[in-house]
């Protein structure tokens, strides 16, 4: 039994001695005494801020495809609603200041999806509230191992948690007294892999065991306003499996996490609430300067602000919505136009979802 165990882990590059022994979370809770036990005493509404894919500018293939106030004011239009124990978001690119692409070999480097950052744009997260940062995508290594290591050096000196490549498959953080865990996954090269559904559970139970909140991002799906869709079933895209989004989240929650994080498709996708856990499952283009699309419902997305209860339990959930274009880059979205996108895409795709979608607030529907 143990070898099957120990074989199952290896596909995600930890083991169990790696779960007891590395990065254990620092007992800080305050304690209750009672005559008999010790009652460690949580928070009672945690706040989780969520947004999707992030990548402020590349300076690949030139400095042309830098924004024009080199980033400083990516997030000044939104910058009062990324409040929270946690405020989280996906890397989409590496931190690198110089350096070719493999994956441009043969290719005209403008027509080439690279992305690395210059590394001073890191502290712009900082600056901004991001604390968690998901690097399980397909452009964090588009410079190789360079442009991995460069980019958890950096992180790890802003103390920015982060995770999802296979050197760093999970992390742990303690904010006010709440321990909590974070994994990341990817269909991607050098990532924890969102299509091993049942390494996926074993992880996601072991990390439970050590957190009061555990806390999964997935990235995958199809990309573009044909992927809008939950399918439940696994999508192919470019001739790619990127997972079955659906059947991941699901099996996640039953083996002990407490919110799902979903980004790749570059849209928004519907929500879900499972076993009281709240799920995302897609997140859509938060601040994607340069190369993106922002065409249709590439250029709207929701800036989610959730509320659990101290076991993790969904509350609800404020949605702000933003949109993007070239011109005027990320601005807050006075038409909603991501919060009725969520509505509608839920009300199809989760039929007698029990949800209640009134003022830009995401609840349960109590009637």
């Amino acid at each position: 039994m143990m070898k099957k165990i120990f074989g199952l882990l290896a596909g995600i590059g930890i083991t169990y001695l790696m779960l007891s022994c590395q990065n254990k979370p620092v007992e800080t809770k305050q304690e209750v005494k009672t005559d008999t036990v010790k009652i460690r005493k949580l928070k009672d509404t945690i706040s989780i801020v969520a947004v999707g894919d992030i990548m402020l500018g590349s300076a690949f293939p030139s400095k042309l495809n830098l924004p024009p106030d080199d980033a400083v004011n990516s997030f000044k239009e939104v910058d009062t609603f990324l409040k929270g124990d946690v405020v989280f978001g996906n890397l989409e690119g590496c931190f690198l200041n110089t350096g070719n692409s493999s994956k441009c070999n043969g290719i005209n480097p403008n027509s080439c999806y690279a992305f690395r950052m210059p590394d001073r744009y890191a502290g712009i997260f900082k600056t901004a509230g991001f604390n968690v940062l998901s690097v399980a995508n397909n452009h964090v290594g588009d410079f190789n191992t360079r442009g991995r290591k460069n980019t958890a050096k950096i992180l790890d000196s802003l103390q920015i948690s982060y995770a999802g490549q296979l050197d760093k498959p999970f992390d742990f953080f303690t904010i006010d007294s709440v321990k909590y865990a974070f994994a990341a996954f990817a269909p991607n090269e050098n990532t924890v892999d969102i299509r091993k559904i049942d390494s996926a559970k074993l992880l996601i139970a072991k990390l439970k065991e050590q957190a009061d909140i555990v806390i999964v991002s997935f990235h995958g799906g199809g990309e573009g306003a044909k992927f809008e869709h939950v399918t439940r079933k696994t999508e192919i895209f470019y001739r790619e499996n990127r997972g079955n989004v659906y059947a991941f989240a699901h099996a996640v929650i039953d083996a002990g996490a407490d919110v799902v994080l979903g980004h790749g498709p570059h849209v928004t996708r519907a929500v879900e609430v499972y076993k009281n856990k709240f799920i995302a499952y897609s997140l859509g283009n938060f601040c994607t300067y340069g190369m993106f699309s922002l065409k249709g419902p590439n250029g709207i997305a929701p800036l989610l602000q959730l509320k659990l209860n101290s076991k993790g339990d969904f509350l609800y959930a404020d949605v702000v919505s933003v949109k993007q274009d070239k011109i005027n880059r990320l601005t807050v979205d006075e038409t909603h136009a991501a919060f009725n996108k969520i509505k509608s895409l839920t009300d199809v795709d989760f039929k007698g979802h029990g949800l209640k979608f009134d003022n830009n607030r995401i609840s349960l529907n109590e009637e």
